[in-house]
């Protein structure tokens, strides 16, 4: 098990920027469903449309310096000769405005609030992740974009974008980009139960994401391969629907496009498995269980306390759970979700054999495979 983990892991991270609607993300699709027939279920794509970003120039010119980074896809953008004025705080008088975000803060604090009331003609974001490097933020409202351009930039660049703003240095913000109409896909497929009188369990992991992924998406996908073998041959009494979605950095696209081809499957569900990101991260890491009950959450803790696993946080009942298990919670669904904690989170360096911990992942597909097929034959 450990070597074909670590075969899908190599192979999706060395296919590159993993972002929805290119072509890195349909050659992975393909790929992806090349393995699912490996398993010996048969793949179904999925298309759904989105408009894409596509980036013509994302850069900022201040004191002599010209600084690329990538802007927000839910956010405003600007023409060819972007946006001048003098570059200040975030709250301040000045044109451009200057703070720092970590990752999928984008609309959290002051930050959301200045794009929501257009404080500022544009924004500059300094990233903010576990190490330094550049750690962009997923687009929650990429259907509903609002607010001024925001362009994030490096950690790295920090220190000197500081002492502009302390200037108030006149400054140039490009964000200037066209919406492409493209198609992506999710892949799914099914295993059929003995009683089509019941709900079916559903089984779910994203499959796109910023740059090569390895250790935010590698586990959970390799996982949801893993749990595809093991209900193969279970015999399970209900249906069990497997689901690798695209669109996850652009609000969880494919997910509600998979949802909406099936009107009233998430409250109808025995329950929503969701694989989050993280699961087997090497560096930095952490295990979160998520689950809408505590039937669910006792259910996956045995399993984990089983297979060697930690729980390091359950997350509390009162509040939106993390990743696709938010759609399911917002419709009334049961689910079950497992994310884990990763420096290389959001991060270029998400690459290479280091960076995830395939003894960890293998006890996850193990303890995973145990759940869905619980819930398969309650």
């Amino acid at each position: 098990m450990q070597q074909r983990i670590g075969a899908v892991i190599r192979a999706f991270e060395s296919q590159g920027f993993h972002r929805t609607g290119t072509a890195v993300d349909r050659i992975s699709g393909e790929w992806l469903a090349s393995e699912v027939r490996e398993t010996g279920l048969e793949p179904v794509f999925e298309e759904f449309s989105l408009s894409r970003v596509d980036i013509a120039d994302a850069s900022l010119a201040v004191n002599g310096r010209r600084i690329e980074g990538l802007p927000f896809f839910d956010g405003g953008f600007t023409d060819v000769e972007g946006i001048a004025g003098s570059l200040g705080d975030l709250g301040s008088d000045a044109s451009i405005g200057l703070t720092e975000i970590p990752p999928n803060a984008s609309e959290a604090g002051a930050l959301g609030d200045a794009r929501r009331h257009n404080r500022h003609q544009a924004i500059v974001a300094v990233t903010r992740g576990a190490r330094p490097g550049f750690w962009p933020s997923n687009a929650d409202s990429f259907l509903r974009p609002f607010g001024p351009p925001v362009l994030q930039v490096s950690r790295e660049e920090a220190s000197f974008l500081a002492d502009c703003a302390q200037q108030g240095a006149k400054a140039v913000l490009t964000v200037h980009a066209e919406r492409t109409p493209a198609q992506a896909f999710n892949v799914a497929a099914s295993v059929l139960g003995t009683n089509k009188s019941l709900s079916p369990l559903v089984v779910m992991t994203p499959r796109s994401g910023w740059w090569s992924c390895a250790s935010e998406r590698g586990g959970g996908l390799a996982c949801w391969l893993e749990i595809m073998r093991a209900m193969r041959d279970a015999r399970p009494v209900r249906d069990i629907l497997f689901l690798a979605s695209s669109g996850h950095e652009l609000g969880h696209l494919g997910l509600d496009a998979f949802i909406g081809r099936r009107p009233g499957l998430v409250p109808a569900a025995k329950a929503w498995i969701h694989l989050g990101a993280n699961i087997g991260a090497a560096q930095g890491p952490a295990n979160i269980l998520q689950a809408s009950e505590d039937e669910m959450e006792q259910t996956m803790a045995a399993a984990m306390t089983e297979a060697g696993l930690r729980i390091d946080r359950r997350h509390p009942r009162d509040t939106a759970p993390l990743g696709e298990a938010r759609n399911i919670h917002s419709k009334g669904g049961r689910f079950v979700s497992i994310i884990g904690r990763n420096d290389l989170f959001h991060s270029p360096d998400d690459r290479g054999p280091d960076v995830i911990d395939l003894h960890v992942i293998e006890r996850f597909a193990k303890a995973l495979a145990m759940v869905a097929t619980s819930l398969s034959r309650a």
